[in-house]
């Protein structure tokens, strides 16, 4: 069955696709409300896949969406906004998630597979911060580059295709 939002920004990409599923009760008194049925539906705009294929895709992606919400609210500040003013905070907000995306592209193209998983405060600790050193001395600030630093990463970070 084919569901057409009722706002106006969504028809230019077409007919939504939903599928349904029943869950029948086996045993007991299983659901809180006392219905004899459950009913469960995923909206998708993928005709392509068949209809197992994507139950069991979008099982898969269960509790993802809290992880990155962890991440955000707690390693990159989108927890504590800065002020109470509508426009900056959303201003934040955005930056936090781009730094979210940045982290990823740089877990998925950049690093070995040994940090795949890593989150971005053991990043932090283990790249950004071995790096070099930020020191201010006699009116200059130098930027002193350790020799475990970004020398090592760049040992291993693969070169592009020429």
């Amino acid at each position: 069955m084919n569901y057409w939002p009722e706002s106006g920004e969504q028809k230019e990409f077409g007919a939504l696709r939903w599928v349904a599923i029943r869950v029948r009760k086996r045993q007991g008194e299983l659901f809180a409300d006392g219905s004899e049925h459950k009913y469960l539906a995923v909206m998708t705009n993928l005709w392509e896949w068949k209809a197992k294929t994507l139950l069991e895709w979008h099982r898969e992606k269960a509790g993802t969406i809290e992880a990155i919400h962890d991440i955000l609210k707690n390693e990159l500040a989108a927890g504590v906004l800065p002020c109470g003013r509508l426009g900056a905070n959303a201003a934040w907000l955005r930056m936090s998630i781009l730094t979210h995306n940045l982290v990823t592209a740089l877990k998925r193209m950049a690093l070995p597979e040994e940090y795949s998983a890593a989150r971005p405060k053991r990043l932090r600790f283990l790249i950004f911060n071995t790096a070099g050193r930020i020191i201010h001395h006699a009116r200059r600030v130098v930027c002193r580059i350790t020799a475990q630093g970004w020398r090592q990463w760049l040992d291993l970070m693969p070169l592009p295709a020429s």
